[in-house]
């Protein structure tokens, strides 16, 4: 099982955003238990699936908003409808996760029974690293390139040449960083898929 935790950064100066977070994550993502908000500026919910959990953070840290606490493991049977009674490892290791990511590399922590979980952690971090760092261009061709369209098709769309498309996919590394993401996702999925749900 995976548990995300995020807790909005900075929260002190600027407004709350974890209400919109919460309905724009909810919505946008297929949920065991949907995300809620658990305390002050922080939202938590339940995934079973380790691609989208590794997608829907990398959406969150492209934000500049947020320490994200990626939890992988055990949870109590059953699971409460509310995301914040849960109870079990998964739900210890995202928070260990969260208060680490407010200090890491990329915003971005992961917490798990197993070693796997450094390795893990250490590819979102360096991916989180460079989506921060894209400027809105770059992520403006991604997009659209990640959507189905050839370099030619997005430039059009874009009103600028091919090559400006090519060079600043490149400069964003978009490529090889979608590739960091989908790895880390496919082990996220298989690390998870070794943890069963825990009697009370």
């Amino acid at each position: 099982m995976i548990v995300i935790t995020i807790d909005q950064r900075k929260s002190r100066s600027r407004p709350d955003y974890v209400d919109p977070l919460v309905h724009q994550l909810n919505h946008s993502w297929e949920m065991l238990r949907a995300f809620e908000r658990t305390a002050g500026d922080e939202l938590q919910g339940v995934m079973s699936d380790g691609e989208a959990a590794v997608r829907l953070a990398m959406d969150v840290v492209a934000t500049g908003l947020w320490s994200i606490g990626i939890g992988v493991g055990s949870v109590v049977h059953p699971l409460p409808q509310q995301t914040r009674a849960g109870q079990g490892p998964a739900f210890e290791a995202a928070r260990d996760a969260v208060e680490r990511a407010k200090s890491s590399p990329g915003w971005i922590a992961v917490s798990g029974v197993t070693g796997e979980a450094e390795r893990i952690q250490a590819e979102l971090q360096l991916a989180a690293e460079l989506v921060r760092r894209r400027t809105r261009p770059a992520t403006e061709a991604g997009m659209l390139i990640d959507a189905g369209l050839t370099q030619k098709e997005a430039a059009a769309r874009l009103g600028v040449s091919q090559q400006a498309v090519s060079a600043r996919l490149n400069a964003a590394l978009w490529s090889p960083t979608a590739n960091v993401i989908r790895h880390a996702g496919l082990a996220l999925a298989e690390v998870s898929a070794h943890f069963d749900v825990m009697e009370p």
